[in-house]
């Protein structure tokens, strides 16, 4: 089959089409999948370049696939496809069954013809979408969803509001509409800085849009924001380090923060030990990649049920902006236009969009 990846961590030259061996037949719970869509995520960045830094030991782990054969890291997390053979394990999905998943962080990934895919990490694809806007989907998705849900604790219908560090972003765009229409908080404060993005956020939920290159500080303060609605809850997708401190600042006592961008920053000399603020992190690939099992493990396949659902009734709306062909040039294209860092809500790439060349070459 053909793939997309680098033999070489460096620049988006460096991502090359390459024939390489089918994935093995599907065991235990695994899905092998035929690849009509994938999207790409900042993460997919960072690995082709050999910067990636969520995790101290990752290029240590995923070695193995560019010094052993075929010595090639195909690029990608989430797609959509069909489900085309299913381990002996597998209980939610069958041969012919259209999907959106999620891969594994130190494995094989998405831009390939053929996928292993945890059925875990799959739900049914929403019959309302096509497969490139389904491809959207699953990281931003289940990466909003964990972070406000488990990670921040938020409770539907809790009379707070929130802030979420870059609306108009992929993941800020879903969790705007996961804290705005899921969890029906009241007020659901963004950060945009272009009348476009800030536009865009707005439709994705947003009550309120500041401006991130002014002080955000004194813009909340100047929003007026009802006494008996307090900010509670921050959520940052951009820089870390340098909203750490406007946070503390902004957030009310015993409030929450959950970052999903590796930072180095320092809290001494902020609010945060006065005002008894709890700072967490969100990394969608903690139980995969450190083995970790509990009675969760099902999660985000319910998770992204769900998300099919409301997609389907509209109470969540598809946030894909661009849609590109699926091919090395495609690929190279759209890494360069994330690395402009312009982009508003997700692109995505498909085998059936039109343009030249033979879908992965």
């Amino acid at each position: 089959m053909n793939a997309v990846g680098v033999a070489a961590y460096g620049p988006v030259e460096n991502l090359q089409s390459k024939a390489v061996p089918r994935p093995q037949k599907p065991v235990d719970r695994q899905m092998l999948v035929q690849v009509k869509a994938i999207s790409v995520n900042p993460i997919d960045m960072k690995v082709r370049n050999g910067t990636y830094d969520d995790l101290p030991d990752y290029y240590d782990r995923v070695k193995p696939l560019t010094q052993k054969s075929p010595n090639f890291h195909i690029i990608g997390y989430d797609g959509a496809g069909i489900v085309l053979e299913t381990g002996p394990d597998v209980k939610h999905f069958k041969p012919g069954d259209e999907v959106f998943y999620m891969g594994n962080p130190v494995m094989q990934g998405s831009y390939a013809e053929e996928l292993m895919v945890d059925e875990r990490h799959a739900g049914h694809k929403p019959g309302s979408l096509d497969f490139v806007q389904a491809a959207a989907m699953p990281l931003t998705y289940a990466t909003a969803y964990e972070s406000l849900v488990d990670r921040l604790e938020i409770k539907k219908d809790e009379k707070v509001a929130i802030l979420i560090i870059n609306g108009g972003g992929g993941v800020g765009s879903i969790a705007s509409q996961i804290a705005r229409h899921v969890l029906n908080l009241p007020i659901v404060i963004t950060t945009a800085s272009r009348p476009e993005t800030a536009e865009f956020s707005r439709k994705m939920g947003a009550t309120h849009v500041v401006n991130h290159r002014g002080d955000i500080v004194q813009q909340i303060k100047d929003l007026d924001l009802p006494t008996g609605v307090p900010l509670k809850y921050a959520y940052i997708t951009s820089r870390t380090e340098q909203y750490i401190r406007p946070i503390g600042d902004i957030l009310a006592p015993f409030g929450k923060v959950c970052s999903i961008v590796q930072a180095k920053f320092d809290m001494y000399g902020s609010q945060f030990m006065s005002k008894s603020l709890t700072f967490v992190w969100c990394w969608l690939g903690t139980g995969p990649y450190h083995h970790y099992e509990d009675d969760k493990q099902e999660k985000h396949h319910e998770w992204y049920e769900e998300a099919g659902r409301l997609l389907d009734q509209g109470t969540i709306k598809c946030h894909l902006t661009l849609r590109l062909r699926l091919t090395a040039e495609g690929i190279r294209e759209a890494h360069r236009k994330m690395e402009e860092g312009r982009m508003i809500g997700k692109l995505a790439l498909g085998v059936d969009e039109p343009g030249e060349g033979r879908a992965f070459t």
